[in-house]
């Protein structure tokens, strides 16, 4: 454990003027604070703190985050109060401790709902100020070291898991790589003990076979560049076991494989001898295809920068160099750290851009409908490579590797992303879901008229936009069921001789815990709340004439109008009567059997869905054989207006002009293909899915026996299951 003296002359070595007065208080305070609470480790409490204050001041931090770092324990598991810390030692140092402390008091449905709320909680503190994260990284840090004295397994995996699949990236984002690199493997070890042994074993045969590879390989570098007449200073490191292993399962390659288990560092005067090494070097040694990076010209999003490439280097070995200046070399080790302007004002503010990444997490924050989605996306946000692509104008937009035109549009704006309807790249028109690659020019076409598709979701790989799609799905979803809710509540009201108004519910909104008018309609709609319960709740004297039948007896039909919407009114609806029910719910028609007006139907209840409508011979009705009261006797109610739609499976013979001819019966038989998904290729077939807009099983049936009729067509039947 750090003692008190220790810890004042660490910050005493790079800032004179430390105010020991109040690291001194501090150190105190904490330690009488913990008082005789211990670690699983058998330590002191207290000794967890010193250290966290002790990485910090190897970092060379401010005095007010190493107070911040003594303290941030003592509001959450000791009697101290953040009024009592903001007395003591001011409104600076109790803002960062309230922001690091854990919301433990939090009462949520499980761990993982917890990690969730937890950590929108840091990031709503570290938008303020990026010590926060400084803290807790170091604090996590130090809990990983002694990880290992947790007895329970379960609790140390989980602690491991959410160490990797959060914290990790997160340091990597500020630019802390040796922090990443040690909670990773930390956690590496136990969460995959077997592979990180395998890895170590590896390695160290490696290093037997080599001996003094890495110092020979130096020593030719050196000499290279000073043939040139460039100086620079060279030094080797071995890459860690966890990103060993995790690239192993990323490019599917072996050990013997990998290029990069050794990387050297090669740090020079200024940005022009970094393009100066690289040219000599790749005029010395033979450049390996697609290794080479410029993150100097275009900057990682967390500030990195530096040249890598990878060469046929010293004793016909693989080696992977990187090229930076000194100032490059601090970002690179303490990221955010190495340059964070502590000051208020145009400073710390030009700091703050670089951490754009952060306001992208706090947008999603805002839209994300609960913690668990907000950690969801924060992780799709977080975690992959990048791409860079510029606007018309030359701005310059940083995208996860993978992400597409969508994504793009969403990574400029909201609206952009929320209104468009095309793509052009590099000046031609690609689809939405076209992927993006480095230097790509990326256009975006939008139209008012235009709204997010749910088919983006399939697609998009960005946080941002995922969690704009699906506010836009809930808000269209809310919308139907508020329009199918007020048409069962307007029938329900006409059967007891009243004329439904939307002023009728509001006045039993608390009964049902809902906000607002809306919500209870919606929730009507949904099936979560009957039109009998709301009845009842307005007329609370009905009760005992619907419960004798005198009243209500007639049977209020699901309403599947769709058409004449927006129109001002409404048009003549086509129903499914269900029998002894006296309120609507909602309708969809089965993905499994695709029932048709002409087949014997049947259908089946989900509480909070609805009525999903199944053809009688459906395989999936089995799985609710024992669940009678799920099941429903209804039958179809429809004129032939209304289009359907049904499945067929395909085989076409594998000939020119086969799919012309299976489109063109189709068409000429008055069905219209809205799908086509093709399941297996051969040689001579073709085995393929089409969803058919028909009228009925009629319809279908016609079509189908066109088809049998074709001579491109080997075989076609009706999709069931």
């Amino acid at each position: 454990m750090i003692r008190q003296f220790e810890l004042v002359e660490m910050i005493r070595a790079y800032d004179p003027d430390v105010d020991e007065d109040l690291i001194n208080r501090a150190y105190v305070f904490a330690m009488k604070a913990h008082g005789t609470q211990m670690r699983a480790s058998g330590d002191p409490y207290f000794s967890h703190p010193c250290e966290v204050a002790g990485i910090l001041a190897g970092m060379r931090l401010d005095q007010y985050t190493i107070a911040t770092a003594l303290l941030h324990d003592t509001v959450e598991d000791t009697l101290a109060t953040i009024e009592e810390v903001e007395r003591l030692f001011g409104k600076d140092v109790a803002r960062l401790v309230d922001g690091v402390t854990k919301l433990s008091r939090i009462e949520l449905q499980s761990d993982h709902a917890r990690e969730a709320e937890n950590f929108r909680k840091l990031l709503l503190a570290m938008s303020e100020d990026i010590r926060v994260l400084l803290v807790k990284l170091a604090d996590r840090l130090h809990n990983m070291r002694t990880l290992r004295f947790i007895k329970d397994p379960a609790k140390r995996r989980r602690i491991a898991g959410e160490t990797i699949e959060l914290y990790a990236p997160l340091a990597e984002r500020i630019g802390l790589h040796d922090f990443k690199d040690e909670l990773e493997d930390l956690a590496f070890a136990e969460v995959n003990p077997e592979a990180r042994v395998s890895v170590l074993s590896r390695l160290e045969y490696l290093r037997e076979q080599g001996g003094d590879l890495a110092q020979q390989i130096i020593s030719e570098l050196e000499a290279t560049l000073e043939k040139a007449g460039m100086k620079a200073e060279i030094s080797g490191r071995e890459k860690r076991p966890y990103s060993i292993w995790s690239k192993m399962q990323r490019k599917r390659v072996g050990f013997e494989q990998l290029a990069d288990i050794m990387a050297f560092r090669i740090v020079v005067e200024n940005r022009e001898d970094c393009y100066r090494a690289l040219g000599v070097l790749h005029g010395v040694y033979p450049l390996v295809p697609g290794r080479f990076k410029d993150y100097i010209s275009t900057p990682k999003r967390n500030g990195y920068s530096s040249l890598h490439t990878c060469v046929i280097g010293p004793k016909r070995n693989r080696i992977e160099i990187q090229i930076r200046t000194r100032e490059m070399h601090e970002v690179a080790e303490w990221g955010v750290a190495a340059h964070w302007a502590y000051k208020q004002g145009p400073a710390a503010e030009r700091e703050g851009r670089r951490y754009g990444w952060l306001r992208e997490l706090l947008h999603i924050l805002d839209q994300a409908s609960d913690p668990e989605e907000f950690l969801e996306h924060t992780k799709l946000e977080m975690f992959q490579d990048q791409v860079f692509c510029f606007t018309p104008r030359g701005d310059l937009i940083g995208l996860p590797r993978g992400a597409t035109a969508v994504d793009f549009a969403y990574a400029v704006h909201s609206d952009i992303g929320d209104t468009c309807v095309g793509a052009k790249i590099n000046g031609r028109i690609v689809p939405l879901k076209t992927q993006l690659e480095n230097g790509d020019q990326v256009e975006v076409i939008t139209s008012k008229a235009q709204r997010p598709s749910p088919t983006w979701e399939s697609f998009v790989i960005t946080g941002k936009a995922k969690v704009a799609i699906r506010r836009f799905i809930r808000s269209r979803q809310t919308e139907e069921y508020v329009y199918l809710g007020r048409a069962i509540l307007e029938k329900a009201f006409e059967e007891v001789g009243y004329q439904y108004s939307d002023k009728a519910p509001r006045g039993v909104l608390k009964i049902f815990r809902c906000d607002g008018t809306d919500d209870l309609i919606a929730a009507v709609g949904a099936n979560k709340v009957t039109a009998r319960d709301v009845l009842l709740a307005v007329f609370p004297g009905l009760k005992n004439e619907l419960e004798e039948g005198r009243i209500g007896a007639k049977v209020v039909p699901l309403v599947a109008a769709r058409k004449g919407r927006g129109r001002g009114k409404r048009e003549k609806s086509h129903a499914v009567p269900i029998r002894g029910l006296t309120a609507g719910m909602a309708l969809h028609y089965a993905n499994c059997c695709h029932p048709l007006a002409g087949d014997r139907i049947v259908g089946i209840l989900t509480p909070g869905k609805g009525v999903t409508i199944h053809t009688i011979d459906c395989n999936t009705l089995e799985s609710f054989s024992d669940m009678p009261e799920r099941w429903l006797d209804v039958s179809w109610d429809t004129d032939g207006d209304e289009e359907l739609v049904g499945r067929i499976n395909v085989t076409v013979i594998n000939e020119p002009g086969a799919l012309s001819a299976l489109a063109s019966v189709i068409a000429k038989n008055l069905g219209n293909i809205l799908n086509l998904k093709i399941r297996h290729r051969a040689t001579d077939f073709f085995e393929m899915s089409i969803d058919v807009e028909v009228q009925n099983v009629k319809h279908l049936s016609n079509i189908i026996a066109a088809l049998r009729a074709t001579p491109a067509i080997n075989s076609v039947e009706r999709a069931r299951g």
